[in-house]
């Protein structure tokens, strides 16, 4: 089992002090390794006991952090790993382990990825329409380009290649990502019809808006497995690559049961 990368996006972001590095950072319960946590993935129980994802890590109470793929988290599930893990978190507080929990984890970082392409396209920072999107990539001010899963090779290579002539990276072979998303579940999340390619707004002076949707798409993308096809952007991270998801989800938790 391995724990997500998490590289430093941007060169112009200030370095955390070290108490702040400390409070930003957590332990994958299943690997036992550190890493900052955004890139891993907080679990919290109900008041019944009920083990459910916090994709947004915003729920009271005590949480665990995981850091594996989807398989892996399967598979610790079944040999009783997870559960022992678990049981250690929580400091023996009674709990149910859902069969089905890998799936909700995969259905609730889909919707967290879903939750901020939204509000990214009400801040006027998410492009959409091929030639909208070829248009700004060839002028240097889009810095993400995210393709559909279902998305064309024909149509994703035309893109990529605006994408690379705007980032002064002709020749490099860099391409845009690929999301474990086909286009209607981009089209749920963003209320727009037939969306297969968006473009991520950003200049070398402002890249936040990319980063915040790159930090979303490499936990969906690590955790379905699919590190191996990773695609280059602008801010220098890696990261790469159904509505099912989107509108089944994992369930919300209203309530915690607190420390």
């Amino acid at each position: 089992m391995r724990t997500p990368p998490n590289e430093r996006l941007t060169s112009d972001i200030a370095r955390p002090s070290p108490s702040a590095k400390a409070e930003s950072e957590r332990r994958c319960i299943l690997t036992g390794e550190t890493s900052a946590r955004d890139g891993l993935v907080r679990l919290a129980i109900s008041p019944d006991g009920l083990v459910l994802p916090d994709a947004a890590a915003k729920a009271p109470g005590r949480g665990a952090w995981i850091g594996v793929t989807r398989a892996e988290l399967e598979e610790a599930l079944a040999d009783g790993h997870l559960r022992k893990a678990l049981m250690r978190a929580f400091k023996g507080a009674p709990l149910t382990i859902p069969d089905d929990l890998p799936a909700r984890v995969e259905a609730a970082l889909a919707r967290h990825l879903g939750d901020r392409l939204g509000l990214e396209l009400r801040s006027g920072n998410i492009v959409m329409g091929s030639a909208r999107i070829e248009e700004q990539a060839r002028s240097g001010r889009i810095a993400v380009l995210l393709h559909a899963s279902d998305s064309s090779e024909d149509g994703r290579r035309k893109l990529d290649q605006a994408w690379r002539v705007g980032n002064d990276a002709e020749g490099s072979g860099e391409r845009g990502q690929v999301l474990p998303l086909d286009r209607t579940a981009l089209s749920v999340a963003l209320g727009r019809d037939n969306v297969v390619h968006l473009g991520v707004a950003g200049h070398p002076g402002d890249m936040r808006a990319a980063e915040r949707v790159l930090q979303a798409v490499s936990r969906l993308v690590h955790y379905a497995g699919n590190d191996g096809t990773k695609a280059t952007n602008r801010t220098g991270r890696d990261a790469s690559g159904d509505a099912d998801l989107l509108e089944g989800g994992a369930a919300h938790i209203d309530e915690y049961v607190k420390d």
